[in-house]
């Protein structure tokens, strides 16, 4: 479905944004990762999709909370593989605590990689895309883009201003073959989420196990985490054909989350 397209998917090195390239190149999509880690496993991880679905793949590092560096990436994937035309922004962070005793430098780092870095990412690959009349940008919300929780002040306004900004993208490009949508997961088990369990284990003084039980049945009615799989299975419907009339829309993955 995909074949000959080049997608850049960012925080792309594990989780969802790894599930998502997998799934992009499995339909035959050349591939630009994005992330961090260490240099020699991102380099196995590379050279392993490249062999087992048979495209291109990159690495194109940078932090994209920095302006500069998330143009220069969008740069570099034009200049390595041709061109761009599909843009999946999913690099995220998360922090937790009270508004009164958030980290003034914790904000700044939420809100510049999970917020400004979409928006730089897009400028600098909206050109391009133009002048060719084609392009997908998915951009990776939250359930938290759409309600809110308790101490995660920063994560959710940056998760609900990227539904804006996907909006606007949306709106600016509708007369063209140009879409902008967001994904908005619930509670999906990545390394992120995994965090925030085993934070909840050790405050409460029970078990791993329990602490996931506890985090579903406060949210996720379905009482299952989703899986990066069935992230990259709704990215891959906003990337394909069949998708053409959908821009604008908030896409919500989470269980049954928002429904309540």
């Amino acid at each position: 479905m995909l074949k000959g397209k080049i997608a850049l998917v960012t925080g792309s090195t594990s989780g969802i944004g790894l599930g998502i390239a997998r799934r992009l190149a499995a339909a035959g999509a050349d591939i630009a990762l994005n992330g961090f880690g260490d240099a020699a496993e991102i380099e196995k991880l590379r050279s392993g999709l490249a062999e087992e679905f048979g495209v291109r793949v990159v690495f194109a590092p940078a932090d994209i909370g920095k302006a500069a560096e998330a143009a220069a990436m969008v740069g570099a994937v034009e200049k390595q593989l041709g061109r761009l035309d599909v843009l999946v922004n999913n690099a995220g962070i998360q922090f937790v605590s009270p508004v009164e005793s958030f980290p003034v430098e914790k904000w700044d780092a939420v809100i510049a990689i999970n917020l400004s870095g979409a928006f730089y990412a897009i400028r600098a690959a909206l050109p391009g895309m133009k002048a060719r009349g084609f392009g997908r940008i998915v951009n990776i919300s939250s359930a938290h883009g759409l309600v809110a929780s308790k101490e995660k002040s920063a994560y959710v306004t940056a998760k609900h201003g990227l539904l804006g900004l996907t909006k606007v993208v949306a709106l600016e490009n509708a007369e063209l073959d140009l879409t902008c949508n967001a994904i908005c997961p619930g509670w999906v088990l990545t390394p992120l989420v995994q965090e925030q369990i085993d934070e909840r284990a050790a405050k409460g003084g029970i078990s791993v196990e329990q602490a996931k039980r506890e985090l579903l049945g406060e949210k996720q009615p379905n009482l299952r985490f989703a899986t990066p799989e069935d992230i990259a299975e709704a990215a891959m419907y906003l990337c394909g054909p069949g998708s053409r009339a959908v821009t604008g829309i908030a896409l919500s993955v989470d269980g049954g989350w928002t429904a309540q």
